[in-house]
């Protein structure tokens, strides 16, 4: 039957869609940051590619081989996107926060820990008038994170 919405599996399939998806640099730090990606909000390694796999002339730093170039994980329906950039060592994640919308609060309590491992709680989980649960965190390399489960 004709009913004139777009499903998500049409919009899949359109040409003209556009996404918008967090690209973050870690300066060095790609690797480590992906495995507490994949321990603490379930991220898969969807692509990866290291500076070795690109031609000289794409290499940023020097020792680089090993570094990662780009990175694409899979955390629930979102992607996120990884790198080590320049691998200055300075990464610096100012004025830009990621949002974690969880099924409910037990989810919300284990994610939020698990973020907050080595991190900075800052603003500890609470059930204010627009969710079941929701706090924020900067994780170990200075990401802010919102964890939300939702009424």
């Amino acid at each position: 039957m004709e009913t004139g919405i777009e499903t998500r599996s049409d919009l899949n399939h359109r040409e003209d869609i556009m996404k918008v998806e967090a690209y973050l640099s870690f300066e060095g730090r790609a690797n480590e940051a992906i495995e507490h990606y994949r321990k603490a909000v379930g991220a898969d390694v969807t692509l990866l590619m290291r500076f070795k796999e690109a031609p000289p002339e794409a290499q940023s730093c020097a020792d680089s081989a090993e570094k990662i170039m780009h990175a694409a994980l899979s955390i629930g329906e979102s992607t996120v996107l990884v790198s080590d950039g320049q691998c200055s060592g300075k990464s610096a994640f100012q004025g830009i926060s990621l949002s974690l919308t969880v099924k409910d609060e037990a989810e919300a309590e284990r994610r939020y820990a698990a973020l907050a491992e080595g991190g900075k709680a800052l603003l500890p989980l609470h059930k204010p008038f627009f969710a079941r649960s929701f706090g924020m965190v900067a994780d170990r390399f200075g990401v802010q994170w919102m964890v939300i489960a939702p009424v």
